[in-house]
């Protein structure tokens, strides 16, 4: 998973700890919801395109590169 990806995990998490704690302190707002489940949408599809994605294996010192 790049970093990226990573961060955009994160931040998902972290709006729905928000969202909850909102929901539970003022009461529940559909549009909050409605813009966390974009949100986590959005986070499953950048890791689904993460990760069918091939990752370059560096290459080791002294070795030449190979060609595409």
């Amino acid at each position: 998973m790049s970093g990226p990806t990573k961060t955009m995990g994160v931040i998902t998490f972290a709006a729905l700890v928000l969202i909850t704690t909102y929901t539970v302190a003022l009461g529940s707002s559909g549009w909050l919801w409605f813009g966390w489940v974009v949100l986590g949408v959005a986070t499953i599809g950048m890791a689904a395109a993460d990760a069918g994605e091939p990752h370059a294996r560096p290459v080791p010192p002294g070795r030449p590169k190979p060609h595409a």
